[in-house]
């Protein structure tokens, strides 16, 4: 093959798995939330075969689906962006990372104000919306730091753009991420900038940058940047990879202009990987728990899907999959949820079929390298043996 569309619909799981309720998850999935709202629409998905994954009981079974598909486990343990990333490309890891529902301890915040000579506010568990909306107003009066995490590993800075400069805020960003390393080596330092007044009210902007845990050597990215084939990241890919093992990327303001940059890049000539993260529907939708935006989002994507395949050339594959869920009916919390997530393969080339519930999302990169024909460690194991046509 001379290209992988590597699609990660972030947070779109498709009901718990069984060790769901060591994390907190009972009786989570994000499809059938999305899919009892009527809103959901996704013909493409459902003919490649979305409603003929195991245990899919709330869309329409094609009856001759258009894909290969499966059903992934999760073998890390977590179920956040980072760490369910690094498994699409081929690492699992046997121990979480860091949280802290407590907030965080004094040895960190000391060491992030002297570094950034600014004071915090907050250092609790927070919903990004809500932190703004309670803390904002006293953030421009004093220009401390925002700081706060959530059930996920991360250091979140909320800043004002008006009071303290995007690059401020980005640079504070960097400092904590070189202190939050070893026992405190959370896997995302976010900067969250924001715009308005107590009057009008707080929002979020686009301007959202995250500094990612360097990640294990030796992932997917890395090999096909190794072997000299492109090794394109969309999204939020550059920062979960901490800008290791891409040739290229680039960044998205939204779903719609991720879906944007992946058709510019099917439309060139390369060779290699294109890994492309579309947030939206987590940060937007499953965090939000707006289950009705989140099955619009899908409906958008799939009515995109259509689109693209036809661009794609006999040498192509695209892998639609996800890396975590984050149900928006679950009212518990507002957290991602453990799910299991979809594979869909599709292609000129491949043959469809049921390649069943399989144990890591690391089949994702062993598959992926091997269809690129590079070498690549990692404990999944290819299915590109099961789903290429016989010549």
């Amino acid at each position: 093959m001379n290209r992988v569309f590597l699609i990660v619909l972030d947070s779109f799981g498709i009901g718990q798995m069984p060790d769901g309720p060591s994390f907190g998850d009972v009786n989570v999935n994000t499809l059938r939330s999305c899919a009892a709202t009527g809103q959901l629409r996704v013909p493409n998905m459902i003919a490649a075969g979305l409603g003929n994954l195991d245990g899919v009981d709330c869309l329409p079974k094609a009856d001759a689906p258009a894909g290969a598909f499966a059903r992934l486990a999760e073998a890390s343990m977590g179920k956040d962006t980072t760490i369910g990333h690094w498994e699409i490309a081929g690492h699992i890891s046997p121990d979480p990372l860091p949280t802290y529902p407590q907030g965080f301890p004094g040895e960190v915040l000391e060491a992030f104000e002297a570094a950034t000579g600014r004071g915090c506010l907050c250092n609790k568990p927070y919903s990004g919306t809500e932190v703004i909306r309670d803390y904002g107003a006293e953030h421009l009066k004093t220009g401390k730091w925002i700081v706060y995490t959530s059930a996920d590993s991360v250091f979140q800075v909320a800043a004002h753009q008006e009071k303290i400069p995007l690059e401020e805020l980005y640079e504070a960003c960097r400092k904590a991420r070189a202190i939050l390393q070893g026992r405190h080596g959370v896997g995302r330092v976010i900067a969250r900038p924001f715009v308005g007044s107590p009057e009008t009210g707080f929002t979020r902007t686009a301007n959202r940058h995250d500094f990612s845990l360097e990640p294990p050597a030796g992932l997917l990215p890395d090999a096909v940047k190794e072997a000299g084939l492109a090794s394109i990241g969309v999204g939020k890919i550059h920062d979960i990879f901490a800008g290791r093992g891409l040739t290229e990327y680039v960044y998205n303001k939204s779903n719609a202009d991720g879906m944007d940059h992946t058709m510019d890049f099917a439309r060139r000539d390369f060779r290699g990987l294109c890994f492309v993260n579309l947030v939206d529907f987590d940060m937007v939708y499953g965090h939000r728990r707006d289950a009705a935006g989140y099955a619009r989002a899908l409906s958008e994507f799939d009515a995109w899907l259509g689109g693209f395949l036809k661009v794609l050339g006999p040498e192509d594959v695209v892998m639609i999959t996800a890396d975590h869920g984050c149900d928006p009916g679950y009212a518990a919390t507002t957290d991602h949820t453990r799910e299991y997530v979809p594979l869909l393969v599709l292609g000129q080339k491949v043959r469809p079929g049921n390649l069943g519930t399989r144990g890591t999302f690391a089949d994702i990169a062993a598959t992926a390298a091997e269809l690129l024909r590079v070498p690549l460690g990692t404990p999944g194991r290819s299915f590109a043996g099961q789903i290429l046509r016989k010549p």
